[in-house]
């Protein structure tokens, strides 16, 4: 895989490549996220987060519904899902996951610099987790034995973790995009959950803040392997 230097760089370029205008399927532009294809053409997108996807560490429930908007990019078209943090107080997110922002660096691109992909025809259906970055999981089978290698607090957040980090591939350069749901323009402001973690959106390494509807985009890597070393 490529150095975590070359990643980080790529991911900036990324940022400033993908976020353009885009129009919505039953209303006016709207600002939000495209990406390029991962080459395949495919209408779906690939991966998941099983079943735990669905669930947070803390209890809440992550409640989905199929987003009617499409959004349309320089590489194709999107759909995503509306999703509500139950006992938060905070408006629904649309989430767009397992997004591909390169061609999957496999065969002849394999340690190569990410090779922008082909545009896809259709609507991608962008609603699950993509395959994480093959990396060396943690032990921590044995409880007495990890306790002596880091604090419980640490593996306890491991144990959270490891079941995201299960579905693993080298095609793993993927996207997951939250933007805000439109909101009344007679709303000044919108509490939203700002996620600062780059795997799945099910750790305790998340802030919450108040910030201007329009001013909130989130796009997250999955560079897992930084959070796995020990």
């Amino acid at each position: 895989m490529l150095p975590a230097t070359v990643m980080i760089v790529v991911v900036a370029l990324a940022v400033f490549s993908l976020v353009t205008p885009i129009r919505s399927a039953s209303g006016p532009a709207q600002a939000g996220a495209g990406s390029s294809n991962s080459g395949s053409g495919s209408s779906s997108s690939s991966g998941g987060g099983g079943a735990l996807a669905n669930q947070l560490e803390d209890g809440d429930t992550l409640k989905k519904a199929t987003s009617s908007r499409i959004v349309h990019t320089k590489y194709g078209a999107v759909s995503g899902t509306i999703e509500h943090l139950d006992g938060r107080h905070l408006d629904p997110v649309e989430a767009y996951r397992g997004i591909p922002y390169a061609s999957p660096p496999v065969g002849n691109l394999r340690f190569m610099p990410p090779v922008t992909g082909a545009l896809w025809s259709g609507v991608k259906k962008a609603d699950r987790f993509s395959p994480v970055c093959p990396q060396r999981l943690p032990d921590i089978y044995n409880e007495t034995a990890a306790l002596e290698r880091m604090p419980r607090g640490r593996l306890e957040y491991l144990r959270r973790l490891l079941p995201y980090l299960r579905n693993q591939s080298e095609d793993c350069l993927y996207l997951n995009i939250y933007v805000p749901t439109q909101v009344s323009k007679k709303r000044k402001t919108l509490s939203t959950t700002m996620t600062t973690t780059t795997t799945a959106d099910s750790t305790r390494q998340r802030r919450r803040r108040t910030a201007a509807a329009a001013a909130v985009m989130m796009m997250m890597m999955r560079m897992t392997w930084k959070l796995t070393c020990p």
